[in-house]
């Protein structure tokens, strides 16, 4: 639910201007009926557990205060605090406490729920008809079985991104298909920390494992040559999008580390490079050992990106070189 549009002050009944945020002529806040409703669903959210539910109805807030005031500000150290809880993992969503008492079947429930959440995506028929199009344009390069698992290896590398925005309350697009670039997904609100942005930088590629460790399962079921080269398409995929250039999700994912922790990940990738002569991981060890020569230490050190970035660059290389 977003906030209705308003005409006329409700504090002294003079005419709004669209999109103003506080009225011009008595100063008063223009969505204030609104922000109570946001402030009483996060209390609401977080009593039960549901600190994901309470970043977005913060986050919303935000868009209806001017910068300025000091509710802004109130706002901001709220949403920093709650995000910190999630990408620390203390704050676990209510449905996985439920699954986790399962054991097992929990995680087989968990997986279902993953499933499920990626079908979402294709509801949009945005999403749908640009996969359609790219789909037939990779269809006549490289027939249809490679085109379409191609495809749906990029698909659930995007949806790991949705998946992680949705955690911290991002309201972000389903993804959009692009020939010969990929795919993209839009923001609606910026991440708040270089933690949150790095946490959602990386979620891209460990989703993209995921599919990549799918076509490997498909390999050792079926033994067919097929899977293995899409499971090496897919690491060289994500390990392409660990390079700390541009708008890839490494550029992202380096951005809470300090000069020390992408030094070493430049050292990591230049021995998976050792181990597997994969020319990817050149290219990774030196972008990487270039952000760390080239960054500035004002970031708090970030271990655990640290070794979520390591351990992807290992379990990728893994990857494509399997089946040794």
């Amino acid at each position: 639910m977003t906030a209705p549009v308003l005409t006329t002050c409700g504090r002294c009944g003079a005419e709004l201007a669209p999109g103003v945020l506080t009225c011009l002529s008595c100063g008063a806040l223009v969505h204030t009926a609104r922000l109570r409703e946001l402030a009483q669903a996060a209390a609401s959210a977080e009593s039960a557990g549901d600190v994901s539910k309470a970043l977005g109805a913060w986050r919303e807030a935000l868009t209806l205060l001017p910068p300025e005031t000091q509710q802004y500000h109130t706002i901001v150290s709220k949403i920093a605090a709650l995000s910190s809880r999630v990408h620390s993992g203390e704050a676990r969503p209510p449905w996985w406490k439920r699954v986790s008492s399962l054991g097992p079947l929990g995680v087989v429930a968990a997986g279902l729920g993953k499933a499920k959440f990626l079908l979402l995506g294709f509801g949009k028929l945005g999403t749908l008809l640009s996969f359609l199009a790219t789909f037939g344009v990779y269809w006549t390069l490289w027939g249809w079985k490679f085109a379409l698992c191609f495809l749906l290896s990029i698909y659930i590398h995007e949806m790991g991104h949705v998946a992680a925005l949705s955690r911290y309350g991002v309201p972000a697009t389903a993804p959009t298909f692009i020939p010969g670039f990929g795919a993209l997904i839009r923001l609606k609100q910026h991440p708040a920390s270089a933690i949150e942005d790095a946490r959602v930088g990386l979620a891209g590629p460990i989703w993209g494992l995921g599919a990549g460790l799918l076509w490997f399962g498909l390999y050792v079921v079926t033994g067919q040559p097929f899977w293995v080269a899409m499971m090496h398409a897919t690491a060289w995929l994500n390990l392409f999008n660990l390079i700390p250039v541009w708008q890839l999700d490494g550029s992202r994912g380096t951005r809470s580390l300090d000069r020390t922790q992408t030094a070493l990940l430049a050292a990591v990738a230049g021995l998976a490079w050792l181990v597997s002569r994969e020319g990817m991981l050149i290219i990774l060890a030196l972008a990487l050992a270039y952000r760390a020569y080239s960054k500035h230490d004002d970031t708090e050190p970030d271990w655990n990106g640290c070794g979520q970035f390591a351990g992807l660059i290992a379990a990728l290389t893994l990857l494509s070189m399997l089946p040794l």
